[in-house]
């Protein structure tokens, strides 16, 4: 079967709604070329972890690439792309260049070009992201994910992610009750379940993302702990059920639920919110504390923020 390698330049903001679309749409690989991983200290911050070429890489933007059979349906899967990709705009997210392009690729080369992108990776003090196909080595007190990084957006080396991680690791108490809104690939609940969390709901609305999900939740032997459910945000979750709820999504999905993760965060509990691009932090802020809660840190990445809030002990 032929195979296209399909190309869309965009930028840091769109990259997760983007690869999402893609994957939705069939995707058999996703791997993502940003020219900030050129300049990000990873060396000097969490030791050697993998080289990259500045060749690969656009001057400007990010380009996210997949992987899709040129079957009977291939012109309707492009189209519909096409179309999801720029009516990202209508949500108010800056997709840059916005331009897309595919060539054919050999079966062979595209089966293992995009897994060339994903290497061991030290997130955090503690934490250490390593796709399946890798052998690694832990060292004493390091807690390793697996991932399967062909599954679904969310391998951890997003600023985004990376701020959800450093955020969790300091929340989660032994014996918490987290939930984890919009999971995408998992790591977020299997980190919390890592971090010592006794119960953990982890909901998405995408079923491709919750079949992701459940995959690496098992990798990491961690089914027992954490239920993957499909749902729409906080639908239907009881009341004052989560020590710790944390959402790695869109500032304007955030914005849509605050009133709701209000309701389900305990008394003293914790509100952990990322995927926020910088010029929305004072929305995203400002309905948080409309609803009651408490902004007690914010943690900046790039040009992502991650807040931490809480709901105050009493009424």
């Amino acid at each position: 079967m032929k195979w296209a390698e399909f190309r869309v330049h965009t930028t840091q903001e769109a990259v997760e709604p983007v690869s999402n679309i893609l994957h939705e749409l069939g995707a058999a690989g996703v791997a993502i070329e940003d020219p900030q991983d050129l300049v990000t200290e990873w060396s000097v911050k969490y030791g050697e972890v993998y080289e990259l070429s500045p060749e690969d890489y656009p001057d400007e933007g990010v380009m996210v690439k997949a992987y899709f059979p040129m079957g009977a349906t291939f012109k309707e899967t492009i189209a519909e792309v096409r179309r999801r990709v720029h009516n990202l705009v209508s949500f108010q997210i800056d997709i840059g260049h916005g331009t897309m392009d595919y060539t054919e690729v050999k079966e062979e080369d595209w089966a293992t070009a995009w897994k060339s992108f994903y290497h061991p990776v030290q997130v955090t003090e503690q934490v250490t992201i390593v796709p399946t196909w890798e052998e690694y080595s832990a060292r004493p007190g390091e807690i390793v994910i697996e991932l399967d990084p062909g599954m679904a957006f969310g391998t951890g080396t997003h600023p985004t992610t990376i701020l959800s991680l450093q955020a969790l690791e300091q929340a989660v108490k032994q014996g918490d009750a987290v939930i984890d809104v919009g999971t995408g690939s998992g790591i977020l609940a299997i980190a919390a379940w890592k971090f010592g969390a006794e119960s953990i709901t982890a909901l998405d609305l995408d079923e491709v993302a919750v079949n992701s999900a459940k995959a690496n939740v098992a990798l990491n032997s961690a089914s027992d702990f954490v239920h993957v459910q499909q749902g729409n945000l906080l639908d239907d979750v009881a009341s004052e059920s989560a020590d710790v709820l944390v959402s790695n999504i869109l500032a304007e999905v955030i914005l849509q639920f605050t009133a709701d993760a209000y309701r389900v965060v305990k008394r003293g509990g914790l509100f952990l919110t990322s995927g926020i691009i910088s010029s929305k932090r004072e929305a995203v802020e400002g309905a948080l504390k409309a609803v009651g809660f408490l902004i007690q840190e914010v943690n900046e990445l790039d040009d992502w923020v991650a807040i931490v809030a809480q709901k105050p002990s009493q009424a």
